[in-house]
């Protein structure tokens, strides 16, 4: 239990971090590899690499219609961050504050995971489940991710995994540590 309290402090600093740097940093001055879905971003300062890429579709329902809604950049990250010790963190922006103390429901093929929220973002709990996550993403072809936000929308986006194995290595190699 204290090493998922733990892990959630360190989300959110991370989360943050991720914020400020990739609204900052992910242009495409900084963009160092494309690979079909998912591309490949690197800062310098400090240095992190990261994976990410935006959903196919995306769907939003309020007691159970289809509702359109404004929402900021949806994104699905993999970060590398060698001065903080994140080798594969899995983070997700749905492009709305979540409900709090909401979770974010990740499925890729058969396997299912839960993130935690905070904000506009969500990781999962501990560096064992991102490592899980990233070893389905690597075998799968899409992960959906199902979340609730604060304003009672359910939002569903689908996200191609087309890619992602080169980008994640490409990434992992660049900034791994």
């Amino acid at each position: 239990m204290a090493s998922k309290l733990v892990r959630m402090v360190a989300g959110l600093c991370l989360a943050a971090m991720a914020t400020s740097a990739t609204a900052q940093q992910t242009t495409t001055d900084n963009r160092v590899g494309a690979n079909v879905d998912w591309s490949v971003f690197q800062g310098e300062s400090p240095k992190e690499c990261w994976g990410v890429s935006a959903p196919k579709e995306s769907v939003n329902t309020r007691d159970g219609r289809v509702v359109a809604v404004r929402r900021s950049e949806i994104q699905l990250f993999v970060f590398y961050r060698p001065d903080n010790g994140a080798k594969g963190q899995v983070t997700f922006t749905g492009g709305y504050p979540f409900a709090p103390g909401s979770t974010v429901n990740m499925t890729i093929g058969e396997a299912e995971f839960e993130l935690f929220t905070e904000g506009e973002w969500a990781w999962p709990a501990t560096a064992a489940d991102d490592a899980k996550i990233i070893t389905a993403m690597k075998r799968g072809s899409s992960a959906v991710l199902t979340a609730r936000s604060a304003r009672g929308t359910q939002t569903k986006d689908a996200f191609s995994l087309l890619g992602f194995t080169a980008a994640i290595e490409d990434a992992e190699k660049r900034c791994g540590g």
